[in-house]
């Protein structure tokens, strides 16, 4: 298990981190501190920026906090797995559920597609960021997950490397041993994307179009049907278990 401090709370600032260095807190991270955790000046926390590691700092400001003063490096950066999680877009809060699980799970880049049964076709990507935020301060995370606007899923697929791996998770497949079929495949090449379609399914003809894609893997999650934001968490472990980094944790 990673060695960190789960008790101390750990906060995202956008800025550049090092021994000494004074960052200023905004209005929220402000109210966070000090009227949710009840936290003074002198407190300690735990400062990361998705680039420089995580740090020690302590608390500034005299009514308030105001800022932070950056004390000691306790972690290295680290980096993701080259894991996007490609998916249509849910409703609100299980859009925000299914986005938090897939950081948790170590996704590094979000790409929302938009396929003819997606039942949104309104995506808040502000609040889908926060959310990557707010998952990688409470979970220990060092490395913020890109967030891409929605697309068309055929623009997704017509602009994407074809050296990627393509996961396609199609409640319409054969049902196999998922982890077989992963392990058989093997070599993720550059990249991976896993992409889990709207809770109506995909259209044939969308279907028959991710068919034809270069290097794809289609891969069915077992025999019962999972709602979308299920299937994410289902996805994600599979992938990461057997061509991520899950293998390799120490």
């Amino acid at each position: 298990m990673p060695s960190h401090d789960f008790r101390a709370p750990r906060l995202f600032v956008d800025a550049p981190l090092a021994q000494d260095a004074r960052i200023p807190l905004d209005r929220d991270q402000s109210n966070y501190l000090g009227n949710v955790l009840r936290l003074a000046a002198g407190a300690e926390v735990l400062a990361f920026n998705g680039r420089d590691g995580e740090w020690q700092a302590a608390i500034e400001g005299r009514k308030r906090p105001d800022g932070l003063v950056i004390l000691q490096q306790t972690r290295l950066q680290d980096g993701l797995p080259d894991v996007a999680y490609v998916f249509a877009p849910l409703k609100h809060a299980r859009l925000d559920y299914m986005v938090q699980k897939a950081i948790e799970m170590g996704a590094a880049a979000l790409q929302p597609v938009l396929t003819r049964f997606t039942q949104t076709s309104r995506v808040n990507t502000e609040r889908m960021r926060a959310n990557v935020v707010e998952a990688a301060e409470q979970c220990g995370i060092l490395s913020i997950a890109m967030v891409a606007e929605p697309v068309p899923l055929e623009r997704y697929l017509s602009q994407r490397p074809a050296g990627r791996l393509l996961i396609f998770c199609d409640e319409a497949a054969e049902v196999q041993n998922p982890v077989q079929s992963l392990q058989d495949t093997r070599e993720a090449g550059q990249g991976i994307d896993v992409l889990i379609g709207p809770e109506g399914g995909f259209a044939e003809e969308e279907r028959a179009k991710l068919l034809r894609q270069p290097r794809i893997l289609r891969l069915a999650l077992g025999p019962r049907i999972m709602r979308a934001d299920t299937a994410a968490v289902a996805a994600l472990a599979l992938v990461q278990a057997v061509l991520g980094d899950w293998g390799n944790a120490s």
